[in-house]
């Protein structure tokens, strides 16, 4: 339990590292497009969260509106915020990946990446955008059958909370991929290492995921999460065999 409110406490740290000298300069990319991408993501998920709502809490059910209406915005919201974060890394992913290390320099002292040419920096961002790829077929996959417990009588009951554990795992191997990635793990070794401290990784993902669902400051949640996700795996995971 320590394990996962130490992983829940680092989700918190970005925000005092971003705009730190040396950093804030590889802050703006990310947090330019996360802005852009989470304002679309907030107006069409109003839209689409209040016609479900009124298309499902339909009929006989309709007394259960007052119970299960929170439910539902909880899953939606994820949903919706989840994919929109998807796409708004595969955007800023090479940016990213350089957030990572200027704060892992910044942190240790020690560089990690090597992109001075235009070869390395072009074969950087190809990595990054594959990584980006690999992540999103290996959340389709799961979050798919996730989605069908919602429509089981009974199992229903405990998809809303099988669902966040999934998307704060999720987010957790969103945003540990760019330090550890920057130290050449493929997403194999990630997470195979990322399970071996799963109690740890999970209080990141879930810190991420409530920072995703507060106004305003989910604006700064791209590269607030890519400092955090640094610091973290920095301070908490070993560095040898690499």
């Amino acid at each position: 339990m320590s394990d996962f409110i130490a992983g829940f406490r680092y989700a918190w740290t970005g925000f005092g590292l971003m705009f730190r000298p040396g950093i804030r300069l590889y802050t703006l990319v990310p947090l330019l497009i996360n802005a852009l991408l989470f304002a679309a993501a907030i107006d069409y998920g109003a839209g689409l969260l209040n016609d479900f709502i009124n298309t499902w809490l339909d009929g006989w059910w309709q007394w259960l509106r007052w119970l299960l209406w929170p439910v539902f915005i909880l899953v939606a919201l994820t949903v919706i915020f989840f994919c929109f974060t998807i796409v708004a890394n595969l955007i800023a992913a090479p940016f990213n990946g350089f957030l990572a290390a200027a704060v892992e320099q910044r942190l240790t002292g020690s560089k990690t990446d090597d992109g001075n040419s235009s070869r390395a920096l072009l074969l950087q961002i190809n990595m990054a955008l594959a990584s980006e790829f690999r992540k999103f077929i290996y959340f389709m996959v799961r979050a798919i059958p996730l989605l069908v417990l919602f429509v089981i009588p009974l199992v229903q009951v405990a998809a809303p909370f099988l669902w966040l554990l999934f998307g704060a795992w999720m987010l957790a191997l969103e945003y540990l991929d760019f330090p550890m990635g920057n130290h050449g793990f493929l997403f194999a070794e990630q997470k195979h290492r990322l399970r071996q401290q799963r109690a740890l990784v999970s209080g990141f993902g879930l810190g991420v995921f409530v920072v995703t669902m507060i106004p305003v400051v989910n604006f700064l949640v791209i590269p607030a999460a890519v400092c955090a996700a640094t610091r973290l795996y920095c301070e908490r995971f070993p560095h040898s065999g690499e």
